[in-house]
C-alpha cells in the first residue's frame, strides 16, 4: 500500500484532532479559540476529499471517517460552544464550572447538545442518500459548525450585549430549528459556479456580495450572517418552486 493512499485520511483525522481539541476549549470558557480550531477543521474537511480526488484514492474507509470527524468538529463541537455561552448567560462567566449550577441550570446548559444527535442523523442520511448530488437536501453540518463558530466569535467579543436579548430560551429555540434544518428536504442551492454570466447565477452572486459586506462589518462574524442569509435564499427558493 503506497504512504499517498494514507494521505487523505490523514486529513481528515487533522479534522478530527481539530474539532475533539475545539472541544476542550469551548467547555472551558474559551470559545475564540474552539472557533478557530473549528475553522481549521473546516480547512481540512475541504482539502481531504480534494486530495482523494486528486491522488485517485477515495476510498469507504475516507467517507466514513470523514462523517466520524464532521460529526466531532461541526456537530459535538458547535453544541459544546452553545452549552458554554448557555453556561455564560446563567453564571456571567465563560470560564465557571458547569457542575457549579443547579440541576435545572446544568439540563438547560446541556439541551445544545440536543444539535448532535441531528448532526449525526444528517451525516448518516447523507452517506446512502444517492440525490445530492447537484445541491444537498437540508444544511450541511460543515456549515453548521462553520456558522456556530463565527457566530460565537462575534458573541465573545460583544458577550453583555448579546447576554441581553440572545437568552438561554432563544438558543434553545435556535437549537431546535438548525437540528430541523440539518434533517429537512429543502434543497440548499449549490454554490459552484458554471458560468459567469448573470442568469442562472444571481442568488451566488449576490450571496458574494453581501458576505464580502458582511465581513468588511462584522470581521469574523460576517460569516456567520452570510450562511444565514444563504439558508434565508435556499428556503424562499424552495418555497418559490411551489413545494
Amino acid at each position: 500500500m503506497s504512504i499517498k493512499q494514507h494521505i487523505p485520511n490523514a486529513i481528515t483525522c487533522l479534522n478530527l484532532l481539530c474539532g475533539t481539541v475545539a472541544i476542550v476549549f469551548a467547555l472551558n470558557g474559551r470559545p475564540q479559540t474552539a472557533a478557530l480550531l473549528i475553522f481549521a477543521g473546516a480547512f481540512f474537511d475541504f482539502f481531504d476529499g480534494m486530495a482523494a480526488r486528486l491522488l485517485g484514492v477515495a476510498s469507504k474507509i475516507g467517507v466514513e471517517l470523514d462523517s466520524l470527524a464532521d460529526l466531532v468538529s461541526f456537530g459535538v463541537a458547535p453544541a459544546a460552544l452553545w452549552c458554554n455561552y448557555v453556561k455564560f448567560t446563567i453564571t456571567g462567566s465563560w470560564d465557571a464550572p458547569l457542575l457549579s449550577l443547579g440541576s435545572a441550570e446544568i439540563a438547560l446548559s446541556l439541551a445544545p447538545f440536543l444539535l448532535v444527535a441531528f448532526a449525526a442523523l444528517r451525516l448518516a442520511k447523507f452517506n446512502v442518500d444517492t440525490r445530492q448530488t447537484d445541491e444537498f437536501l437540508g444544511l450541511t453540518t460543515t456549515a453548521t459548525g462553520i456558522m456556530t463558530a463565527s457566530a460565537m466569535w462575534l458573541i465573545s467579543n460583544n458577550s453583555q450585549w448579546f447576554a441581553q436579548w440572545l437568552t438561554p430560551t432563544i438558543v434553545i429555540v435556535l437549537i431546535v430549528v438548525f437540528s430541523a434544518l440539518l434533517v429537512s428536504e429543502i434543497p440548499m442551492f449549490s454554490l459552484k459556479i458554471k458560468h459567469w454570466t448573470w442568469r442562472g447565477n444571481e442568488l451566488r452572486f449576490l450571496l458574494v456580495g453581501v458576505g464580502l459586506a458582511s465581513l468588511v462589518i462584522l470581521g469574523v462574524g460576517g460569516i456567520a450572517a452570510t450562511i444565514l442569509l444563504y439558508i434565508l435564499f435556499s428556503i424562499i427558493r424552495f418555497v418559490s418552486r411551489g413545494n
